[in-house]
């Protein structure tokens, strides 16, 4: 197989030259120390440790996968050393918070890590992106006392962090969990109840684990109204930060999965558990909700990554595996065959993950640019204004690169015809590990039910207006005549996603299972519009410089706009199609 490299070079043309990321950093406050200099030296680090320390355990660590005994798991080998250098190097508190030992770095920059890090081991990054998620939470709503004491042993990586949503009887519907917890005289809460797929709820790597929970008080209203989120510490806290007794928090066993087998999966059981209240009480799902918007534009990178380390692999195979000629005449006559490289359809599968890769790498990054504008910038207006954008897009982030992830993945599988279906070759790995990507965080189903009725219709397309009038005044400035045949092709598909907006707005006005019926398509209609957007705007930095990288990127931006963008017909069709052919049938004709 070939080494992984991380494609820093395309990172840094994303963030200087496509969204002029560092002077959106100097002009806020809190990011004006995030100099050129910095960032280059954090790409590149951070590319040596995924390239030198992650990468090489991938492989292993889905043979052996995790082990499960008497509560106790124990990850794969080598993941514990990797992890405590992970942690001494400070990339565990990378985008914290400063007040507690973070590091503050923007999520722009923070979003390309990431995908390094997926790329390099998908299983290894799922340990540090749940700590992540789950100070992200600590961080906006908990008390200062608990950020306290629990922030900065997580941004150190001295202690790891869970999320425990999901639980054996429900998943997306939420406002049906049994977990309860109960009020303690001293202010803590009592919690019982089980919770089920917990990524990294057990493990060997650190010496603490803090759960976020939710749970229900005796009282609580029914419905998501009345969820409540609890912080449980896997060890008890001394007051002077040192462990104590083992809380009642237990691993009852791990799951036997499809694919990230290096990333334990658990049953955790909460046994009169002690647990802190993060929040007000029956707001924890507005709370959770944070730190799941973060993880689920996290997952759209782990789709990002490991489509990057598909093709990078397919790419070195296609280079150098010989079979047949190329159609119009011998390209290494000297040799018994051509590298399949010269076929045209090896050439269309290649494409298109690179395509997908580099267009999905620019809006991640232009998601995370919200994000930061969200949080750090001085206007209220443009805070307000990014937070939409931010609620719009993040459903559109997580399922529409996980899609194409899954895809791309697949398509480097083929690239290697019958090798890529043999373990030793690592290309099945890739499928098996982006399948779960399309299933957690909300399924993209779901996703594609929260863009259309929640983000679209229940305001009637204000959100989606903003990113519209954003897209149309940037293609209103476009006066090259390089960048015509891309400002006309995604005009066109821009209007189709207006006219799927304003038929599904007005529909569900008399059907609501109009929501339903579209949102699968309405997202990849929506998520095409999106490439085509960047990927105009990736074309406009490329013109006119004459080296190998640009003409790469222009050729790659013409292949996506003729090739790619035309599918919004289709999915615009499928809209058009509306409710009636999915309902009508009866239970008895399935």
């Amino acid at each position: 197989m070939a080494e992984f490299k991380a494609p820093i070079r395309d990172m840094q043309f994303v963030l200087n030259e496509v969204w002029q990321a560092p002077e959106l950093w100097a002009s806020m406050e809190n990011t004006q120390e995030v100099t050129p200099d910095l960032v280059n030296a954090i790409l590149e680090e951070g590319a040596r440790l995924c390239e030198n320390e992650l990468e090489p355990l991938n492989r292993n660590g889905d043979e052996e996968g995790c082990h499960w005994q008497d509560s106790v798991v124990t990850t794969p080998k080598g993941f514990k050393e990797a992890y405590r250098l992970y942690a001494e190097n400070g990339w565990t508190g990378l985008g914290g918070s400063p007040e507690y030992g973070g590091q503050g770095m923007p999520k722009m920059l923070t979003v390309m890590f990431e995908e390094m890090l997926f790329s390099a081991n998908t299983s290894f990054g799922l340990y540090t992106t749940l700590a992540s998620g789950a100070c992200m939470a600590l961080d906006n709503h908990a008390s200062d006392a608990l950020k306290q004491r629990y922030l900065p042993k997580l941004y150190d990586g001295t202690w790891a962090g869970s999320m425990c949503l999901t639980e054996p009887h429900c998943g997306t519907d939420l406002g049906i969990i049994k977990t309860r917890a109960e009020p303690q005289d001293d202010g803590s809460y009592r919690l019982n109840g089980t919770k089920i797929f917990i990524t990294g709820g057990e493990h060997d790597l650190t010496e603490n684990i803090i759960h976020l929970v939710l749970a229900k008080l005796p009282d609580a209203p029914s419905g998501t109204k009345g969820i409540s989120l609890f912080l449980v510490p896997k060890f008890m806290v001394n007051d002077d930060d040192s462990l104590g007794a083992r809380n009642g928090v237990s691993c009852g066993s791990i799951e036997h999965k499809m694919g990230i087998k290096g990333s334990a999966t658990c049953v955790m059981n909460f046994d009169d558990a002690v647990g802190y209240l993060v929040g007000e009480v029956n707001r924890g799902l507005q709370a959770m909700f944070t730190m799941m918007n973060y993880e689920r534009l996290s997952v759209g990178i782990q789709g990002i990554g490991l489509g990057e380390a598909s093709y990078q692999q397919a790419l070195a195979y296609a280079k150098d595996r010989l079979q047949g000629r190329a159609t119009d005449g011998p390209r290494q006559p000297e040799k018994s065959a051509d590298p399949i490289l010269v076929h045209p359809d090896v050439r269309r599968m290649l494409l298109t993950q690179k395509a997908y890769n580099e267009g999905a790498r620019a809006f991640a990054s232009y998601v995370g640019m919200q994000l930061d504008i969200a949080k750090n910038h001085s206007d209220a207006a443009t805070r307000a204004r990014a937070d939409a954008l931010v609620a719009l897009l993040t459903p559109v982030a997580k399922a529409y690169f996980t899609d194409r992830g899954f895809d791309v993945c697949v398509l480097g599988q083929q690239v290697f015809g019958g090798h890529g279906y043999i373990r030793e070759w690592g290309m099945e790995q890739y499928v098996r590990d982006a399948r779960i990507t399309q299933i957690y965080e909300g399924t993209n189903g779901i996703q594609a039910l929260d863009l259309m009725g929640r983000k679209v219709v229940a305001n009637g397309g204000e959100w989606l207006s903003i990113y519209v009038e954003e897209i149309e005044q940037y293609l209103n400035g476009l006066k090259q005549p390089e960048l015509q045949p891309f400002k006309e092709a995604l005009d066109s598909s821009l209007s189709l996603l207006r006219q799927a907006t304003e038929q599904v707005v007005s529909a569900s006005r008399t059907d609501l299972n109009e929501i339903g019926a579209a949102g699968c398509d309405y997202l990849n209609l929506f998520g095409l519009v999106s490439l085509g957007y960047v990927w105009t705007r990736m074309a406009e930095q490329a013109i006119g410089k004459d080296d190998t990288f640009y003409r790469a990127k222009l050729k790659t931006a013409r292949f996506f706009i003729q090739k790619l963008l035309p599918e919004t017909t289709a999915y615009f069709g499928k809209i058009k199609a509306g409710s009636a052919v999915l309902m009508e049938i009866d239970e008895d004709e399935f």
